[in-house]
């Protein structure tokens, strides 16, 4: 896989935080949504969806529309700012502090049309995890090659983590219309499963060394965790 942008999800009210601004929270003496916008500093471009007093050079910022409507309609906000020649995305959280660059491109590895192992978003149930305690396997089931529209990593317990992934833009844009029909005209509120339906995707098994990518902080107890981890 070649070149792709990146769209950082920056918003949210954080409420298991008191309201804090979680995206600039510390983990590792830096500031989450730049750690995550360093595992992306190959995307071109790099967008930061919300509000930022500083970005590193180079990221552009944008707001949702409305401030706070939620994933989805900062997904659009972020996606309205890439080019028309641009067919890959990263679709990130700004609250996944231990993501890497070789994460990144572990997924976007598994939008080859070649790996056909992929299945419709909403589709089935969950595989369940091995015995020994390890990530859910990528698995699949539909057959007759069909290219994936995105891939995303599966936690311990093979819930997909949405926004860690990497995504092909005519799907989530095509994707966006659909649910802004169906929601009248209006995507704040809407969640980010709503967007996914019926897009094929290859979940990923995170099988790399270190603390596992997708791991998003929404609580203090998370943030000491991860900060374990980066340690």
């Amino acid at each position: 896989m070649g070149a792709y942008a990146a769209v950082v999800l920056a918003g949210g009210a954080a409420r298991r935080m008191g309201g804090v601004d979680k995206p600039a929270r510390p983990v590792g003496g830096r500031p989450m949504r730049d750690r995550v916008l360093a595992a992306v500093t190959d995307a071109t471009p790099r967008v930061l969806v919300g509000a930022a007093d500083a970005v590193p050079a180079g990221v552009l910022v944008v707001r949702e529309d409305p401030p706070g409507g939620g994933p989805v309609a900062a997904a659009a906000a972020g996606l309205a700012l890439l080019g028309p020649d641009t067919a890959v995305v990263a679709l990130l959280a700004a609250d996944l502090p231990l993501l890497t660059r070789t994460a990144i491109g572990d997924l976007l590895s598994h939008l080859d049309p070649e790996t056909p192992d992929a299945e419709p978003t909403g589709g089935g149930s969950a595989p369940a995890p091995p015995a020994h305690g390890g990530l859910v396997p990528a698995h699949g089931g539909l057959g007759g090659g069909r290219r994936p529209d995105g891939a995303c990593f599966v936690d311990g317990n093979g819930r997909r983590q949405s926004l860690c992934g990497v995504w092909r833009v005519a799907a989530l844009r095509t994707a966006l219309d659909r649910l802004t029909v169906e929601r009248g005209g209006s995507l704040s509120g809407a969640p980010v499963r709503a967007l996914l339906a019926g897009l094929v995707v290859r979940e990923v098994a995170w099988s790399g060394e270190g603390p596992p990518p997708w791991f998003d902080c929404d609580t203090d107890e998370d943030v000491r965790r991860a900060e374990e981890w980066a340690r």
